[in-house]
């Protein structure tokens, strides 16, 4: 009877979710390139109303740790660290890798290794593959003249928003595409979430995954004689 309040705010997207006893009480999703800091919590708040749960009643938080845009990936770990300090209550973090994967069952990814491409807005890929249950190595940013040699051989299924240029890039591996958005959402958090949680864990706090380095502009030197 795990009751999980979830957002995600790392992608292109902004999603809150209310899972209580495995089903999903309250959920709201938005795809945006910007803008989460002014509509994630409004969004918790509609779905904790809806789900008429109030934040105390909480068994845990979750939240997405990236990889994903800097700007999005903080304006939800420190909402998550804020809401989950205020209600005593332990946050989980769940990586976007993890949350797109969960979108395909397991009958639809036999048989093949499932790949989760996500954009990394620059030319490189965030990628991770998966099967058997679990992630097959950790997630790497991988650029486009090393995807050939970064997938695992066999059989590919592609998901993440950045699978369809990933599939037009290996075009002679023939991979097939798992469709939807793929978009985290908080949904999906949240059961990974509920599934990974035992009562009494207290997880330390999540951490971004960033894969890439942050772009940094180092200040001009003043001119001579200045």
């Amino acid at each position: 009877m795990v009751s999980v309040l979830a957002f995600d705010t790392a992608g292109s997207a902004c999603s809150a979710a209310v899972l209580r006893a495995g089903t999903v009480q309250a959920h709201r999703f938005a795809a945006m390139a910007r803008g989460q800091a002014e509509a994630l919590m409004p969004m918790i708040a509609a779905v904790l109303d809806e789900a008429q749960t109030p934040i105390e009643a909480l068994d845990l938080l979750a939240v997405t740790v990236g990889p994903g845009a800097f700007t999005g990936l903080r304006i939800g770990l420190a909402a998550a660290r804020g809401l989950a300090l205020a209600a005593d209550r332990p946050l989980l973090g769940v990586t976007s890798f993890a949350a797109v994967a969960a979108q395909t069952p397991p009958e639809a990814a036999a048989g093949r290794t499932l790949v989760v491409a996500l954009d990394s807005k620059r030319r490189e890929f965030y990628l991770q593959a998966f099967g058997g249950g679990g992630a097959l190595g950790d997630g790497a940013l991988v650029a486009p003249e090393e995807v050939p040699a970064w997938l695992p051989p066999g059989p590919l299924l592609l998901a993440g928003d950045a699978a369809p240029t990933l599939a037009r890039l290996v075009a002679g591996r023939a991979p097939d595409l798992a469709g939807g958005a793929g978009l985290a959402d908080a949904a999906d958090v949240a059961r990974l979430a509920a599934a990974t949680w035992r009562p009494g864990l207290r997880p330390p706090p999540p951490r971004p995954l960033y894969l890439r380095a942050p772009d940094t502009t180092m200040p001009r030197r003043p001119a001579a004689g200045r």
